[in-house]
C-alpha cells in the first residue's frame, strides 16, 4: 500500500458525505462500507508511521527449551558422530595400528573428562602428536578425521584441519617469519595445525641464520598459550622426524605421541587402486586384474625410501585412464561397455 500523504487526506475529506445520506439505498451503503474502510487502513498507516521505534536491550519473549531434553539430543548426535567417524575410519584400507592406537586415544580422552566431571585428577595430557612415514600413507586422512573426532567428543571447539609446510611457516626476512607462523596458528585455533615435512624446519648445523628456528620458537611459543584450544601434528620421514624432534627440548617435551605410518602391502595396494576403479565406474577385465596384482607385487618388493604408496596408485590410475582414453577415443561406435571397459594392454602402457 502507498505511504498515507496530505493528499490522500484532501481526497479522503472531500468524499465524506453527511452519514445519514448513505443509508438511501444499497450502493450507497457500500460507498460508506468502502470509505471506512479507507480510514481504517489510513489510521493503520499513520500508526505505523509515528509509532516509536524498540529500545535496544529491551527484552523479548524466548519461547521455552527443556534445556534436560536439549542436552539429551545433543549427547545423542554427538555419540552418533563419535560412531560414524570410527566407521570411517575403519573402512580406510590397511592402517590396522593406527586405527588401534586412535581408538585407544580416542577413549582415553573420553574417560579422562568423565573424570573431569566427577572432580577427580588426571595427569598432564598433551595431544600433539607426530606421525612418521613414507607419502601416501593415509597420514593427512588420518589427521582429518581425528580433527573431527576431537570436536565431536568435545576436545576441540571446531574441528577444523589446517595444513601447512615450510613454506606456510617461513618467511624470507627477519621477523616476517614469526608473524607468519601466528597466522598459521591463528587459523588453526580450536582444530588442528598439521605441518607436513615439518623436518625441513630444523635448522642446519653451523647455520645460524636459518628462519626455520624462529618459526619453531614461535610455535612452542603459540602451542603454550592455547594449550586448550589448539592441537599440532608434525608429520614426514621417519628418520627426519626424529632428528627434528631432537633439535629443540621444547618438542621433545610437547610432542610425547609417535604414530608409525606402515607402507602398504601389494594387496592393499591393490585394494586401493581396485577402489578407485569402482568409484570411476572403470571395470577391469580379468587380463587387466592380474596384471595390476603383479604389477603392485613388483612395486612392494623393490620399494625404497622414496616409495610413495597411495599416491603411486593414484597417478597409476590416472595413466591407465589416459592411455584407456586414446584408445576408446579411435574407435568408431562408443558403447558403455567401451567406455568403462580396461584392457591388459591399458596398464602395460600406463606403465611405460
Amino acid at each position: 500500500m502507498d505511504k498515507y500523504n496530505k493528499n490522500d487526506k484532501i481526497s479522503f475529506d472531500r468524499n465524506m458525505k453527511p452519514a445519514g445520506s448513505y443509508l438511501d439505498d444499497l450502493s450507497g451503503f457500500a460507498d460508506l462500507l468502502g470509505t471506512i474502510r479507507q480510514a481504517e487502513d489510513a489510521a493503520r498507516e499513520l500508526l505505523d508511521e509515528t509509532a516509536p521505534a524498540p529500545q535496544k536491550g529491551a527484552p523479548s519473549v524466548e519461547p521455552s527449551v527443556n534445556n534436560s531434553e536439549l542436552s539429551d539430543d545433543t549427547d545423542v548426535n554427538l555419540q552418533q558422530q563419535v560412531e560414524e567417524l570410527l566407521e570411517k575410519l575403519d573402512a580406510l584400507i590397511g592402517l590396522e595400528n593406527i586405527k588401534r592406537s586412535v581408538k585407544s586415544l580416542i577413549n582415553y580422552v573420553k574417560i579422562r573428562k568423565l573424570r573431569e566431571e566427577n572432580e577427580l585428577p588426571n595427569p598432564p595430557l598433551s595431544l600433539h602428536m607426530v606421525f612418521t612415514g613414507n607419502p601416501g600413507t593415509g597420514k593427512t586422512t588420518v589427521a582429518r578425521i581425528l580433527s573431527e573426532l576431537y570436536r565431536a567428543i568435545g576436545v576441540l571447539k571446531k574441528g577444523q584441519l589446517v595444513e601447512v609446510d615450510r613454506s606456510g611457516l617461513v618467511a624470507g626476512f627477519v621477523g616476517q617469519t614469526a608473524l607468519k607462523t601466528s597466522e598459521a596458528v591463528k587459523s588453526a585455533l580450536g582444530g588442528i595445525l598439521f605441518i607436513d615435512e615439518a623436518y625441513s624446519l630444523a635448522p642446519d648445523i653451523g647455520n645460524g641464520n636459518d628462519f626455520g628456528r624462529e618459526a619453531i620458537e614461535t610455535l612452542l611459543k603459540l602451542m603454550e598459550d592455547h594449550r586448550d584450544d589448539l592441537v599440532v601434528i608434525v608429520a614426514g620421514y621417519s628418520w627426519p622426524m626424529e632428528r627434528f624432534i631432537t633439535s629443540n627440548p621444547g618438542l621433545e617435551s610437547r610432542f610425547n605421541r609417535y604414530f608409525l605410518f606402515e607402507d602398504y602391502n601389494s594387496e592393499e595396494l591393490y585394494a586401493i587402486f581396485s577402489l578407485m576403479c569402482a568409484k570411476s565406474e572403470y571395470v577391469l577385465t580379468d587380463g587387466a586384474k592380474d596384471y595390476a596384482r603383479a604389477h603392485f607385487r613388483e612395486l612392494y618388493d623393490m620399494r625404497d625410501e622414496n616409495f610413495s604408496n597411495a599416491r603411486h596408485v593414484r597417478n597409476f590410475f590416472e595413466n591407465i585412464v589416459s592411455v584407456h582414453s586414446d584408445r576408446v577415443s579411435a574407435l568408431e561406435d562408443h558403447t558403455r561397455d567401451s567406455l568403462t571397459m580396461v584392457l591388459r594392454e591399458d596398464l602395460e602402457k600406463a606403465v611405460k
